[in-house]
């Protein structure tokens, strides 16, 4: 697992310490590295690195190299844990992937910031080898070393195992920078984490709470133990806009308002990155895949409604605006092409709403979301979905609202009965998008309470540097749906294991 040392947390290592004691019969025996800048932006790059070994097999390893330009550092890192002294730099086996054997490659990857030049490297050495790319000869003693060039040459997609780490205490403010999320000091952020369910339906639907169980510093403690750094919050309009679709005071209205800030200020406070979502909306719909006939906000409608939603995200944008460690997730499954009839009058509905076919309600688009928040002042980053219940962004794109600040992210919900659910349609609809905006899995899952679905997805997720929240965090039966736990300890169901285990490595 990797821990952010180095210039992360002011941690300083002399040069010597960055060239590992080794026995002899692990010593690397000759080496090549392709080092490769995969893409490049106003102040940061993303490098691939990738070592074979040309000795004798090694069981541990530790590659070694400095950047020729003091503005280059490293500031997310995979498949090894990187640190970095000044301009040195160490990436070292994670266990799993220690063993290389004779000829065998490992790629490596990370995400740095540059100012000045982003020049490459000179040379590399491995377990104290400099890498000359043909074998070394075996000489008694100490193993000599040279001042080779690196070879440059493009390298195949990474395999990321490992993400910025939260910085101590609360949870950073955000903002998109490229295709990246990043920190207010230009670190590389990417969400991991959860879903916690209830706000959206247990004030309404059942009348008997705000909440689906605990909501304490207890409960987020147990997530902390997951290593879980972002929770999404799903709510309801009506609920927190206190309509008379639900007149219970002590669950809507002010009283709902205050709960869901106070459980974003502890999930803050926790390191945790609160995403603030509106899950169920206002509108009478009976159309294609109705959820319900009833106009209250008790189940998933096609499209937010004109009617509350620009007030729901006017009230909430000005609740938390000025904390941009505060994620939106504007709408949760869109699904106007089923009213409409097909993708097209499905993605013109979906961005710019009014009357659209099939939808009784008049519809709020995501433009006019957007506009809500953005009047308040508020500079938090805004996630969208796509159609078929964000399982396709195929033309998010090319209908992407404007936003004045740029800080829009995609958003993809990938169950295992999905129509997107292979890896050749994260290729073909979530890769395109992911390689111009941030792309977060909003929502991901498998419904036969193991993790196989699962882990094929965060391998994907992780290769493109997507992040990704499990469905859910709640103490249900995960025979009937996704549920990654049996009780708010957390303890991790079959299928919740996988995630589990996944952030462990992912996470600080």
């Amino acid at each position: 697992m990797w821990r952010r040392t180095a210039w992360l947390a002011a941690v300083i290592l002399s040069s010597a310490a960055w060239v590992p004691a080794m026995p002899t019969a692990q010593a690397a025996a000759g080496c090549e590295v392709d080092y490769a800048v995969q893409s490049q932006w106003t102040d940061g790059f993303q490098g691939a690195v990738t070592v074979q070994n040309l000795g004798a097999a090694l069981n541990g390893w530790a590659l070694t190299f400095t950047f020729p330009d003091a503005g280059q550092k490293v500031t997310q890192g995979w498949n090894g844990a990187w640190t970095q002294a000044g301009a040195n730099v160490k990436v070292v086996d994670l266990g799993w992937n220690a063993s290389l054997s004779t000829s065998q490659s490992i790629s490596l990857g990370f995400v740095g910031g540059w100012s000045g030049r982003n020049p490459v490297p000179a040379s590399f050495q491995l377990n104290g080898v400099s890498c000359t790319g043909s074998p070394v000869p075996p000489t008694p003693g100490p193993t000599a070393t040279a001042s080779p060039t690196a070879t440059v040459a493009p390298t195949p997609t990474p395999t990321p195992t490992s993400t910025t780490a939260p910085p101590a205490g609360v949870a950073p403010s955000l903002r998109v920078s490229g295709n990246k999320l990043v920190t207010s000091s230009g670190a590389v952020y990417t969400l991991h984490g959860v879903n916690r369910s209830g706000g959206e339906f247990a004030c309404i639907k059942n009348r008997d709470g705000i909440w689906d169980g605990p909501m304490d510093q207890a409960s987020v403690t147990a997530m902390r133990n997951w290593k879980i750094r972002t929770v999404r919050v799903p709510l309801n309009e009506e609920c927190w806009l206190g309509t008379t679709s639900n007149p219970v005071p002590e669950y809507s209205g002010t009283a709902y308002r205050n709960e869901v800030e106070r459980y974003v200020a502890l999930l803050i406070d926790n390191g945790i990155t609160p995403i603030v979502e509106l899950h169920w909306n206002y509108g009478a719909y009976t159309g294609n895949s109705s959820g319900c006939a009833d106009v209250a906000s008790v189940c998933q409608k096609p499209m937010p409604d004109t009617q509350y939603a620009p007030a729901f995200w006017t009230g909430v944008a000005t609740a938390f605006k000025g904390n941009d460690a505060v994620v939106f997730d504007l709408f949760n499954e869109p699904y106007p092409e089923r009213a409409t009839g097909d993708a097209t009058s499905g993605w013109k509905c979906w961005r710019d709403g009014g009357a659209c076919a099939g939808i009784n309600y008049s519809v709020a688009g995501f433009q006019t979301l957007i506009n809500s928040v953005r009047a308040t002042g508020a500079t938090n980053v805004i996630m969208l979905g796509g159609l078929a219940y964000s399982n396709d962004l195929t033309q998010w794109l090319a209908y992407r609202p404007t936003d004045p600040l740029n800080n829009l992210v995609a958003a993809a919900h990938i169950y295992n009965f999905n129509t997107c659910s292979s890896t050749s349609c994260w290729n073909s609809q979530l890769a395109p998008v992911a390689a111009q905006v941030p792309l977060v899995l909003g929502e991901f899952g498998e419904n036969d309470c193991a993790h196989g679905f699962v882990d094929s997805l965060m391998n994907w997720a992780d290769a493109n540097s997507v992040g990704y929240l499990g469905w859910t965090w709640n103490a249900w039966d995960c025979r009937t749906g996704p549920s990654l736990i049996t009780d708010y300890q957390g303890t991790a169901t079959a299928y919740g294991q996988g995630l589990k285990a996944r952030l462990a490595t992912v996470s600080n």
